[in-house]
């Protein structure tokens, strides 16, 4: 079977929004590159707490984080969408409920749902890692803190965490690499991302196989540089004689 690919309709004018069908997809982008840089931001702190919450010596604080992991972990990601765009909303007190609902932008709303869910997502994955790898340096590092006398936070801030971090970012490489491509379930709320304008595409220009090709080209783009950017990060922080270290 030959495929009559047509490129030139990316620049054919799009029947609305005063702008060609590229320019849906390039605002598609915009949308998708901005939900995954805010969600990772709400990925990366709230699991590095929670990971630290798992590796405390309070067994009630280990068991709040070991919770939130199982919670987040075992419900399947697109149901957690849903939930976050039509059930939340009606948990939140009256009058933010209404006002999110009634005056808020649509966009909005989708925009800030799909950061909350996939930020929240991400965390217990991100969690899990930031606990491995505490649990994976030497008890020394923390007898040593706390010998020295700082107090328990304190030998998290300035002694288990920075080494920590330097031993999980090529596994946190991988979980930005997967919040990026998780980012494409939030159309199925409503949001207009790379996906849903790919899908627009085609609905109006019948043209499958460039639109799907195009966005397929773009994550794939965006995914390579996340990982460009990493590989630099990791030799930055790689410390002489440690795990990967020379």
């Amino acid at each position: 079977m030959s495929i009559d690919w047509n490129w030139g309709i990316f620049l054919q004018q799009a029947p609305f929004g005063n702008t060609t069908y590229l320019g849906w997809l390039w605002s598609g982008f915009q949308v998708t590159i901005a939900v995954s840089v805010c969600a990772w931001i709400i990925a990366f702190f709230v699991g590095s707490l929670f990971g630290i919450l798992r590796t405390a010596p309070e067994r009630w604080l280990s068991a709040i984080g070991t919770c939130y992991v199982e919670l987040f972990r075992n419900v399947p990601l697109i149901v957690q969408f849903f939930i976050w765009y039509l059930v939340v909303p009606e948990l939140l007190p009256e009058s933010i409920s209404t006002w999110f609902k009634s005056e808020l932008d649509p966009n909005i709303q989708f925009f800030t749902c799909s950061v909350l869910c996939l930020g929240l997502f991400t965390a217990a994955r991100v969690c899990e890692q930031v606990r491995a790898a505490i649990q994976s340096l030497p008890r020394g590092q923390k007898n040593a803190g706390l010998a020295m006398g700082l107090t328990l936070p304190q030998t998290y801030r300035y002694v288990l965490l920075p080494n920590a971090y330097r031993v999980i970012v090529p596994p946190m490489t991988s979980e930005m690499l997967n919040l990026v491509k998780n980012s494409a379930i939030a159309s199925t709320i409503g949001l207009v991302d790379m996906a849903a304008q790919a899908g627009k595409l085609l609905d109006y220009s019948a043209h499958a196989y460039e639109s799907f090709t195009a966005i397929t080209l773009a994550y794939i783009a965006i995914n390579v540089v996340i990982m460009l950017l990493m590989s630099l990060v990791e030799r930055k922080v790689r410390l002489p004689g440690g795990m990967g270290g020379k």
